[in-house]
């Protein structure tokens, strides 16, 4: 029977997945929520986007009442004058609907869909929220939708400037010199975050 069967050209192996992300870090973007606990038990959304290639946080913002049209608007916002990737990782959430979608679509983005109940799929964005958790949140009280903006502000800002990544060979995502040590000097130490973080640098003796 084996000899009426016609014959099926090889197809090439498809990539891995982690090769894509490899391949296509440079023009990848990845888009998430995370939930965030008041004082008064109220939870509060954070959705944020960040580009694959330096893992720098390129818009975030809060909401206690998260609606497709608001998740517009914050894709709009975070692709201003032509900047949008070729790519934006998502997973499923019911969230991201038509409206999302289509608005993803017109922006001329590529969209790349994360299977069921699989978040190794989205690494960085998933990654960036254990970071934050761990680095951020775990240690403060968050009072209100403003109180945590102003958290996340502050600690984004010391994310990009002062945190050292190992993935970026111990650069942070927007790129520290490396500071010469000069010959009369001490090291001093800059407090971030309200001083749950430092950055540390050389200072020359006076």
């Amino acid at each position: 029977m084996s000899n009426y069967m016609p014959k099926r050209k090889p197809k090439p192996p498809s990539q891995i997945w982690r090769t894509f992300l490899k391949n296509h870090m440079f023009s990848t973007c990845s888009m998430d929520f995370f939930t965030v606990p008041t004082a008064a038990f109220k939870i509060l959304f954070v959705f944020f986007i960040i580009h694959n290639d330096r893992r720098k946080i390129i818009h975030f913002n809060v909401t206690s009442n998260p609606t497709a049209q608001w998740t517009c608007q914050q894709i709009v916002e975070a692709f201003p004058w032509e900047t949008t990737p070729k790519y934006i990782i998502r997973d499923r959430d019911a969230i991201y609907g038509e409206v999302v979608k289509a608005r993803i679509k017109n922006m001329n983005i590529e969209q790349v869909v994360t299977a069921s109940k699989s978040p190794w799929q989205n690494p960085f964005a998933e990654r960036v929220i254990g970071t934050i958790r761990r680095e951020c949140l775990d240690h403060v009280i968050v009072l209100s939708e403003g109180h945590l903006k102003g958290i996340l502000n502050e600690y984004f800002a010391y994310y990009h400037h002062d945190r050292n990544h190992l993935s970026l060979d111990k650069d942070a995502p927007c790129k520290r010199p490396v500071q010469v040590k000069p010959k009369a000097g001490k090291i001093i130490e800059l407090p971030r975050v309200g001083g749950l973080h430092h950055r540390y640098e050389w200072k020359e003796a006076a």
